[in-house]
């Protein structure tokens, strides 16, 4: 079954750098099911991410790619997710990186 993985980060991604190396051990990453997202996968097509790097601003999360998601973000993503079969998991991690002021990663498929 196909995988989506989401960790906190340690630190706030740096402008120049790219986070394309897959390090999902790095940032303590959970695993959700492909089957729980694609369908509501549209639903955060209006919510602001970075692709890759905090230099690329974009709207949705790359599916396939990777994903920065800015605390700012976090409580429009909460909204798509919360109280969503299979999620439970991933709206904990969500809810502990607001209460931090984290970013959180996302590794597509």
């Amino acid at each position: 079954m196909a995988k989506h993985e989401f960790g906190i980060m340690p630190q706030s991604p740096q402008k120049g750098i790219r986070y394309d190396k897959y390090e999902p051990q790095k940032y303590h990453c959970i695993s959700v099911n492909d089957d729980d997202l694609e369908n509501i996968v549209t639903q955060f097509d209006d919510i602001d991410f970075f692709w890759h790097t905090p230099d690329v601003p974009q709207k949705g999360i790359d599916y396939c790619g990777i994903t920065l998601i800015p605390p700012t973000s976090i409580p429009a993503f909460l909204s798509v997710i919360q109280n969503r079969h299979g999620l439970s998991q991933l709206e904990s991690l969500l809810q502990n990186a607001l209460r931090k002021g984290k970013w959180v990663i996302h590794y597509g498929l």
